[in-house]
């Protein structure tokens, strides 16, 4: 499928800022040490609040009519779509108000950051089932999407939150242990995601996916192929639906993403866990991470099959 800039930016960036939300809320029981400063309070809820918003604003440029998004709150019986506005808007504002709290007060409600985390886990959730529940992308169709995406966001989450925290000597190992073991976690996902999506492609050789012989009926006559386009010029959907991307060039931005998202954040927090680097540090990891997902999150609709994309 074609891989909108706005779309791409909007996974990652609203991934990360809504991870530093789950973070946040669940960093009394994770033993995550965090200052009571106000300055710094402000610092870190303006950011974890500013990532989530630029996301969520980035993903209506790709609507026919930005306008009129507002009308997707009222299909949540139905639409993924909707749930994760409504579920982003809720969380938001319950993490204002337990910002401020902790930010004039001095002090977080454990009950009320667990119920923020929650609602950030959930949205993040949400957004990988609008591409999840899509049946006519097997790429996309399987549960292992959704983990993807959350286990991304939680890593991006704590990579930020652990690098702006005050080091303790308490907590501050664990932090970048938990740290590692979520990069790994993430992306050996995201490679058993590849393998299934390499399954999963339109090309007849597995049988229980729709191919041109299927779609026709005349699959048992013999071997059929389409003698020519259904249309002479590009349509919404030729532009939308279908996207064709080499193998060679898809096989390099893997290795890219893998290297600069996941190789070289690990080495750094590596680093860092032997004190080598400063736990501010882990800040650059997250930024690498970042742009090593923005290769990821491109492949992730560059390859996605469309089964109109038969016809084509």
């Amino acid at each position: 499928m074609h891989p909108a800039v706005s779309v791409i930016f909007f996974t990652v960036v609203s991934g990360a800022g809504f991870g530093m939300l789950a973070i946040i809320g669940f960093s009394q029981p994770l033993g995550i040490a965090l200052s009571d400063d106000s300055v710094f309070v402000f610092f870190l809820s303006a950011l974890a609040t500013g990532l989530s918003v630029a996301g969520l604003i980035s993903s209506t440029f790709h609507l026919g009519r930005p306008q009129k998004a507002w009308r997707a709150f009222s299909q949540w019986r139905s639409s993924w779509l909707s749930r994760e506005g409504i579920a982003s808007v809720v969380t938001l504002c319950l993490f204002g108000i337990y910002s401020l709290i902790w930010m004039i007060a001095g002090e977080r409600i454990m009950w009320l950051g667990t119920i923020v985390a929650a609602g950030a886990i959930f949205t993040v959730f949400t957004t990988a089932m609008i591409y999840t529940q899509m049946k006519t992308v097997p790429h996309w169709h399987t549960p292992l999407t959704p983990v993807v995406y959350l286990a991304f966001s939680v890593c991006l989450g704590l990579l930020l939150t652990a690098g702006l925290a005050q080091k303790n000597s308490e907590s501050g190992n664990i932090d970048i242990i938990m740290a590692m073991l979520l990069l790994l976690v993430a992306w050996s996902a995201k490679i058993i995601w590849w393998k299934r999506a390499a399954k999963t492609s339109f090309d007849g050789k597995n049988p229980s996916l729709s191919s041109v012989a299927s779609a026709t009926g005349l699959g048992g006559i013999g071997k059929v192929r389409l003698l020519d386009r259904p249309h002479t010029g590009p349509n919404y959907l030729t532009k939308e639906m279908v996207h064709i991307i080499g193998r060679k060039h898809a096989s390099r931005l893997r290795m890219i993403s893998l290297l600069i998202g996941a190789v070289l954040p690990l080495i750094v927090a590596m680093l860092t866990y032997m004190h080598i680097l400063p736990q501010g540090a882990l800040v650059v990891a997250a930024i690498l991470m970042i742009a090593g997902l923005f290769a990821e999150r491109w492949l992730f609709f560059a390859e996605a099959e469309h089964s109109v994309s038969l016809y084509y």
